[in-house]
């Protein structure tokens, strides 16, 4: 069974998201969270930190990854391991894969004709949003 990963990025005050504007298929110009594909022998965590190196140039310096959750596509022989972490710093992102930006977190991410994933990327904001202060125990930030 093939693994992917997608990485869900939030800056330090946790008030947005890094999202990709994608340029080629699947999905080509929906917004979508950076990820990709777990090579053989690689761990999903292992796979997490490279796929966000080479996608934003976000170091595992710069944030921590939690495993949030898994998808498994029986019939499609694939899972997705969803990951999620906080910036400790302000960074600079860059890629040419996909068109990066950050996103507001006011908008409706359950919306098809813009985000991609079936409406997935709005069921894993929910759920971040539901364990966030289990993940990041810092007292200072409220969303």
């Amino acid at each position: 069974m093939q693994g992917y990963n997608v990485i869900m990025v939030y800056n330090k005050a946790m008030d947005k998201l890094l999202m990709c504007k994608r340029l080629k298929e699947p999905y080509k110009g929906l917004s979508n969270l950076v990820g990709g594909k777990i090579e053989r022998d690689e761990t999903g965590i292992d796979a997490a930190y490279r796929e966000l190196y080479e996608e934003t140039s976000i170091t595992k310096d710069d944030v921590q990854l939690h495993h949030l959750m898994d998808f498994t596509y029986y019939f499609h022989d694939l899972y997705i391991e969803v990951y999620v972490g906080r910036l400790a710093r302000e960074v600079f992102v860059s890629g040419d894969e996909n068109t990066l930006y950050w996103s507001e977190l006011d908008h409706n991410f359950f919306d098809q004709s813009i985000y991609a994933g079936e409406g997935n990327i709005g069921h894993m904001i929910e759920q971040v949003n539901s364990v966030k202060d289990k993940l990041f125990h810092d007292d200072t930030i409220r969303l």
